[in-house]
Order: C-alpha cells, then sequence, then structure tokens
C-alpha cells in the first residue's frame, strides 16, 4: 500500500467525498419531488456556485449519468445508473489541477449492480496498470503490470484486482453518501393529500 499512487488517490478522493457529505450545509441541492421521491434533474453546488454533482432521478432512483468534481472543479467520477443500479461504463478520472484535463484513472463496465465486461486502470503516466474481466460480478481474467509497464504474474494480477475491488467499492460508497445526504426534501405523497 505504502507508495502505490492509485491507492492514495482513491484515498484522497474518498475523503475529499465524505469531507462534502459531512457538511450538507455547505451544499446547495437543486431538485424535484413527484409522488414524495425525488425526480426530475438533481445537482448539487457549492454556495459559490460551483457544480458537484449532476444527475437524475426516476421515481427516486438513480437514472443515467451522476457526474462528479472535487472541491477544486476537476472531473472525478461518472457513475451511470439504471433503475438505481450501477449499469454502463463507469468512469474515474486523476484529480489534477482544474487547468488540467483530468487524465483517465479507470474504467468499468456494470451491468444490474454487477461487473460484467472489461475493467481498465490507469497509472498517473497513463501507462496500463490493469485490465480485467468479469461476468456477472465474478473475475474471469486478470492481467495486471507495473509503472514501467512490465507485466505481473496471475497471481499478483488477481491479488491486485481484488484489492482494487475492495478500494473502488469504498470510493463509490462514498460518492453515493454525498447523494444520500443531499437528497431534495420530498414530502411524502399522503402528507400532500392532508395538505391539499
Amino acid at each position: 500500500m505504502v507508495g502505490d499512487p492509485q491507492k492514495l488517490a482513491f484515498a484522497v478522493l474518498a475523503s475529499l467525498a465524505l469531507q462534502a457529505s459531512a457538511a450538507a450545509q455547505d451544499l446547495v441541492i437543486e431538485g424535484s419531488c413527484r409522488e414524495g421521491q425525488p425526480h426530475g434533474s438533481y445537482e448539487l453546488r457549492a454556495p459559490g456556485g460551483q457544480v458537484r454533482v449532476v444527475g437524475a432521478f426516476n421515481k427516486g432512483k438513480r437514472t443515467g449519468s451522476f457526474l462528479f468534481w472535487s472541491s477544486r472543479g476537476v472531473r472525478i467520477a461518472q457513475l451511470p445508473y439504471d433503475e438505481g443500479a450501477l449499469s454502463g461504463t463507469l468512469a474515474l478520472w486523476w484529480a489534477g489541477e482544474r487547468t488540467d484535463d483530468p487524465k483517465p484513472k479507470l474504467e468499468a463496465v456494470y451491468a444490474h449492480g454487477f461487473l460484467s465486461g472489461t475493467k481498465r486502470s490507469w497509472y498517473p503516466n497513463g501507462r496500463l496498470r490493469a485490465e480485467l474481466r468479469y461476468d456477472r460480478g465474478l473475475l474471469v481474467d486478470a492481467r495486471a503490470f507495473n509503472e514501467a509497464g512490465k507485466p505481473l504474474s496471475d497471481t499478483a494480477a488477481r491479488a491486485l484486482a481484488a484489492s482494487d475491488l475492495a478500494t473502488d467499492e469504498k470510493f463509490y460508497a462514498s460518492l453515493d453518501a454525498i447523494i444520500r445526504a443531499h437528497l431534495p426534501r420530498c414530502e411524502p405523497a399522503s402528507e400532500r393529500l392532508e395538505k391539499g
């Protein structure tokens, strides 16, 4: 773990994400509701107006892509949803300076909430770090490389895949926590009927 730039970057990003979710008053929620549930476009903004998260809900479930930006305005993640489950190509970027075009960190294909297809990760220098293949959440094939591009053994590649999966899931959970802590305030349908 010491010196591993991928894990260090995930830890920094997760820390930034968790800091944002801990301070609900620091983010402005823009979203609407239908029948007591989040529905339609959704945005989280910093008090100064800087966009931190955009996405959409359909009857309380996430739908389409949710995009996340760091507090410095750098795009860090795109999480695709269908009926509230990850579905599509998820993408993460290395959080550089705001003036930099973020470099790819990870791409992973999900179907119905499970890794299902190719997952690739890159080092900050742009070299391929790992290329993994999953079928309904199970690792089928693993290839990984050191920063110089030298292939790792199958055993080392599979160990890296397992370690990365745990780190990735923690990061996704931190992004999810931001959204859950900042949902639009929706009145239950029964309360609206009583008021009407």
